[in-house]
């Protein structure tokens, strides 16, 4: 990823942490829920490796061709429930933005060029879009009631904890939008 090695370090644990725990709540789901959490799994794994500082180690160049195939067959899969009426829509644009900073980085010649990448278009467009939902869904987060009274929520055994998928989500747009910006 271009930009500063602190950035990416910090990205790359973020991503990696999400990834992790979307890993884990596959575990305690079924059906599309199964399906989007390893959708998002592998969202939070892959950006933690694109995250990963140019100055730690210098990967092949083709390694950007093998990114683009592996989002490009997850948006595919992410586009079979928008078709049939479901609601993958952003995780389809998500692995399509993932294709687009492959291509561009692959475009840029190295890992670690430090020239600009990608259309300056199509970036901003992917900007609004994943910080519009980050605006969007951010303060959906903070809950409305009052704090200290009701129930406390249990993470069931398989260690899934429904409530922090929304944070998962917010946490890998933010990640998105930091990582079009490096672009």
């Amino acid at each position: 990823m271009h930009g500063p090695a602190m950035s990416g370090w910090l990205l790359m644990v973020l991503c990696t942490a999400t990834g992790l725990y979307c890993l884990i709540r596959m575990r305690g789901c079924r059906g599309p829920d199964r399906r989007a959490a390893g959708g998002e799994a592998l969202m939070g794994l892959g950006m933690a490796a694109m995250a990963v500082p140019a100055t730690v180690f210098t990967l092949p160049s083709w390694h950007w061709v093998v990114y683009a195939v592996v989002f490009g067959a997850a948006a595919g899969h992410a586009m079979r429930p928008v078709r049939n009426g479901g609601r993958h829509l952003h995780h389809a644009v998500g692995c399509l933005a993932m294709v687009y900073m492959a291509a561009a980085m692959a475009g840029t010649g190295a890992h670690g060029a430090h020239t600009a990448g990608g259309v300056p278009l199509l970036t901003g467009v992917l900007l609004l879009y994943f910080a519009g939902y980050v605006l969007r869904s951010g303060p959906r987060l903070v809950p409305l009631a009052p704090v200290g009274g009701g129930t406390v929520p249990v993470a069931d055994p398989a260690g899934s904890r429904p409530e922090l998928v929304p944070a998962c989500r917010v946490s890998m747009a933010t990640a998105m939008v930091v990582m079009l910006l490096a672009l």
